[in-house]
């Protein structure tokens, strides 16, 4: 990986960059009001930066409850893909859970995702079930997949 390449957390300041990933990412993209929500006030969420330099170039959100946690989003810009630089994020999102006291963590990928799947099984996680009718903009499904992330997370890095 490019030695420009850093890793910290999201910051209110961040969100304008942030929402640029968003948009050209998600079909029904969060808002700046939800962001800020996340950042003032969710005590559960922690949002890890992706730069290259001083740019923003992907995010990933995270909550933590207890000793679960939940990707809530992660994207990294179109013409950063393919770089593993999804596989480094969603590292040091793993990392992260584990820092803040979680066992487990879950999140939802669209069925015809198979991509993102395919990464999210690479680090580890497995089906757990379907949520029906989850995406707002076409009705498709969502595959609920979670990893126990201190039997898996030392191996799966090396």
């Amino acid at each position: 990986m490019n030695n420009s390449i850093s890793f910290r957390l999201m910051t209110v300041a961040d969100i304008d960059q942030v929402l640029m990933i968003e948009h050209a990412s998600f079909t029904v993209p969060w808002s700046h009001e939800a962001f800020y929500n996340e950042m003032v006030n969710n005590p559960y969420a922690s949002y890890i930066i992706l730069q290259e330099g001083n740019t923003i170039i992907g995010y990933c959100g995270l909550w933590v409850v207890m000793e679960d946690a939940h990707i809530t989003n992660i994207a990294v810009l179109p013409s950063y893909r393919g770089r593993k630089l999804g596989e480094a994020l969603l590292n040091q999102a793993i990392e992260l859970a584990k820092a803040l006291g979680s066992e487990r963590l879950s999140l939802e990928v669209r069925v015809s995702n198979h991509v993102a799947q395919s990464l999210y099984r690479k680090l580890g996680f497995q089906n757990g079930g379907i949520r029906k009718n989850y995406y707002t903009d076409n009705g498709e499904d969502a595959l609920v997949m979670w990893v126990n992330i201190h039997e898996t997370s030392d191996h799966i890095r090396n």
